[in-house]
Order: structure tokens, then C-alpha cells, then sequence
């Protein structure tokens, strides 16, 4: 990986869009710490060291890179757009005109990322307004003594609306700057950005506490296995054989050759971790706005809110499991697949072409995702339940969910890469 950025630096138009996206990296986490106008600041930062976690709102903060207890600019993140895009990619099973789009190639795409910037705005709004209600409730930072919004007029709140969702157009258009000149996704290196800069901050905070060398050692050694386990699984894959039938297009035979589909052992990437997290925080965020003393409510913090509850960790592992079997079936379609080989002669060997390739692939994609969820949910909850054992539940920074985000967009960020220097190295031969 070192060699290669190295080689890329040596090449001076990689040298040039690498340095472009380490520059837009900069900018977005300059915009993580401007204060959103009406937001007082050295308020914000004592409610910060006053009050305790609000764990309802640490994947949202995560995924902003901090800038959400901040009341920044950046405030929201990039949460809004993996939103929209979700809805979107779903919506595609339900509204067929979608669907139609998806299928007409470039053109519809384009149709169907404009939804989804449009989308992005209206929740970048619905998400503004909800953060800046909790916050003048005091229930962002619980157990503050100061208002991190001194003066709420009305005025101020719809300017700090107005913002917040500007911010998150700026970040959209930061994303696809990286996308068109730079290096990699645009999208996925700032999600890259925002949970790599809370990494040093919160092992920091664990070496300092109490036996802090040891379960700082003890961390970092989860840490490394888990990363293992996340490119060894990340790099599999079942490689289903495809053999194409000669045929003839005018004067020319086209076909003959034998290729494979590349079958993912985790298809569904994180996205079931994001899902199984979101969902599993309903039920606290209802109870924050309900009498703290009612039963149903103290049955919720206990139960369901508090992560070492061991009914909180078996339906967030159930979760998961339920949703990578749900959004796998929604993003690979074996009839879709199956319909396509056998209109270009392409076969399975020893399967006949049509609706028997569409079950086989049905039954290899079924046997595949057993383990690929299962393995989604040891890594999700290992490094939880390491900070759990170790007694620093209160600084639990990261989840197996980061890591994942982190060693998949670094993977593909340096195989693009590769792929970019192969390509000149090419070029350069032919010259």
C-alpha cells in the first residue's frame, strides 16, 4: 500500500489529484469545527466536557467526524446523502419508473442522483430542525448548566437551519469535486475522513485513564485482528463459473470464452450495521421525550438503550443478520443476472440457461450470506464488547462499523490507484 502512494507521488498527474483530495479532506474538516451562527461556542464546549453521551446520536456524530456536538457548519455530515441514497436504492423495488431509470444506463443514473440530491436537501431540513430542537431542550447534551443557543428567536433558528443545510449541500459537492478529479469516491473518503479523525482522540482519552497502557495495548490488538478478519473476509469471494457459446454477428464469431461471477461473501458492505443501529434507537429517542419515571421508559434505558444489555446485543445482532439477507436480495437480482447470460449464449456449466441459473444463483447467494452475516456481527459487536470488558463503556469511540468503512474505502481508494498507475505504466510502454 506504502509503495504504491509512492509511485503514485512519482507520477505527476496522480501527484495532482492526490494532492486535490487531500486538499478537499482539509477544507471539510475546516467545516467541522465553524461554529454554525447563533451557536455559542465556548458553551458548546463546556456541555461537551459537562454532560454525559448521548449514544441516541453517536453514529450521526461519528459519521460527521465529531462536528454534530460541535453545532458546526458540518453539522450533519454526510448522514443525509447515505440517507437519500438508501431510500432511493430502495424505492427502486417499489416504484417501477425507478427501476426503468436504473436500467437505461448513464442517462437514467444521472436522473436518479439528481433525485437523490434533491432528497438529500429536504432531509439535510427535516435533521437540521430536529438537532436544533433537541438542543434548545437541553436534551443534546444532558446535564449541561449553560444554553449553547443563548438567543433562539426565531430568526437565529432559521438562519442556523439555513446552514446546517447549506453545509450539507457544500459536502455533497465536496464528495463529487473528489469523485470527478480527485482520487477515489468522493463520498466514501469524506465517511473515510470523518471516523479516521476521531481515531487518535478517543485512544488517547483510553490511554490516559486508569491501567491505560494495558487496555490501550489490549485495543489495538482488537483492533489489528479485527482489521484482519475485515480484509481477509472483504477480499473473498465465490466465483461462480460462466462459460459463453460461440455464436456469429455478421461476419465476425463473438463468444467462446470463459469468465466468472464474482459473488461477495458480504454483498450488503455495512449498510445492515447502519440499518440494525438506527433502527434499534427508535425506541430511546421516543423515551427522551417522555417522563424519565415511567417504567416503560426506565424498561427502555436499561433494556434496549444500554449497549452491554444482553437483549440490546441479541437483537442488534438479529438485526443484522435479518438485514443483510434483506438488502442482498434487494441489490443482486439472480433473474436479472440469469436473463442477461443466456441473452449474450452465456451458460453455467452443468445448469441449464434461464430460470434454473436464476435458482441456482438464488441458492448460492442464500448459502453465502449465512456466514457473510454472521460475520458482519462478530465485527460489529467485538470491539463493543472489548471496550465493555476493559471498563470504558464511556469512551467507546468506535464500533466495529467504523472499522469496516475505514479498511473498505482504504482498499478501494488504493486498488484505484493501482489500477490508475498500471494504466499509465502502459501507456508509457506503448509510447
Amino acid at each position: 500500500m506504502l509503495s504504491a502512494f509512492v509511485r503514485a507521488f512519482r507520477t505527476p498527474d496522480l501527484r495532482r489529484k492526490l494532492l486535490f483530495t487531500i486538499g478537499i479532506m482539509v477544507v471539510f474538516r475546516f467545516g467541522s469545527f465553524l461554529p454554525t451562527p447563533g451557536v455559542s461556542y465556548p458553551n458548546v464546549q463546556t456541555c461537551i466536557d459537562e454532560s454525559a453521551n448521548n449514544d441516541l446520536l453517536g453514529l450521526v456524530n461519528l459519521f460527521s467526524g465529531g462536528a454534530l456536538l460541535q453545532l458546526s457548519v458540518f453539522a450533519l455530515g454526510i448522514m443525509p446523502y447515505i440517507t437519500a441514497s438508501i431510500i432511493i436504492q430502495l424505492l427502486r423495488v417499489v416504484i417501477p419508473k425507478f427501476e426503468e431509470l436504473h436500467k437505461e444506463g448513464q442517462s437514467g443514473t444521472a436522473r436518479l442522483t439528481q433525485y437523490t440530491r434533491y432528497l438529500t436537501i429536504a432531509l439535510a431540513v427535516l435533521q437540521s430542525t430536529t438537532i436544533i430542537t433537541v438542543a434548545r431542550s437541553g436534551q443534546l447534551f444532558t446535564g449541561c448548566s449553560v444554553d449553547v443557543i443563548p438567543d433562539d428567536n426565531w430568526m437565529t433558528l432559521v438562519i442556523m437551519v439555513l446552514t446546517m443545510t447549506a453545509g450539507t449541500g457544500l459536502i455533497m459537492w465536496l464528495g463529487e469535486l473528489i469523485t470527478e478529479r480527485g482520487v477515489g469516491n468522493g463520498m466514501s473518503l469524506l465517511i473515510f475522513t470523518s471516523i479516521a479523525a476521531s481515531f487518535p482522540t478517543a485512544m488517547w482519552s483510553i490511554a490516559g485513564g486508569a491501567n491505560g497502557a494495558m487496555k490501550f495495548t489490549v485495543v489495538l490488538a482488537i483492533i489489528v485482528l479485527v482489521i484482519a478478519l475485515v480484509v481477509f473476509v472483504e477480499q473473498s469471494q465465490r466465483r461462480v463459473p460462466v462459460q459463453y457459446a460461440k455464436r456469429m454477428v455478421g461476419r465476425k464469431m463473438y463468444g467462446g470464452s470463459s469468465t466468472y461471477i464474482p459473488i461477495k461473501i458480504n454483498m450488503a458492505g455495512v449498510i445492515p450495521v447502519i440499518f440494525a443501529s438506527s433502527l434499534l434507537a427508535v425506541p430511546g429517542l421516543i423515551a427522551q421525550f417522555a417522563d424519565q419515571t415511567a417504567g416503560w421508559v426506565i424498561w427502555v434505558q436499561r433494556y434496549l438503550v444500554s449497549q452491554s444489555s444482553p437483549l440490546h446485543i441479541a437483537l442488534y445482532v438479529l438485526l443484522i443478520i435479518f438485514f443483510c439477507y434483506f438488502y442482498t436480495a434487494i441489490t443482486f437480482n439472480p433473474d436479472e443476472v440469469a436473463d442477461n447470460m443466456k441473452k449474450y449464449g452465456g451458460f453455467i456449466p452443468g445448469i441449464r440457461a434461464g430460470r434454473p441459473t436464476a435458482e441456482y444463483l438464488d441458492y448460492v447467494i442464500s448459502r453465502i450470506t449465512a456466514p457473510g452475516s454472521i460475520y458482519l456481527a462478530l465485527v460489529a459487536l467485538i470491539p463493543t464488547i472489548t471496550f465493555l470488558v476493559l471498563g470504558v463503556g464511556q469512551n467507546i469511540p468506535f464500533g466495529g462499523s467504523s472499522i469496516l468503512i475505514v479498511v473498505g474505502v482504504g482498499l478501494e481508494t488504493v486498488k484505484q490507484i493501482e489500477s490508475q498507475l498500471q494504466q499509465r505504466h502502459y501507456e508509457g510502454f506503448l509510447r
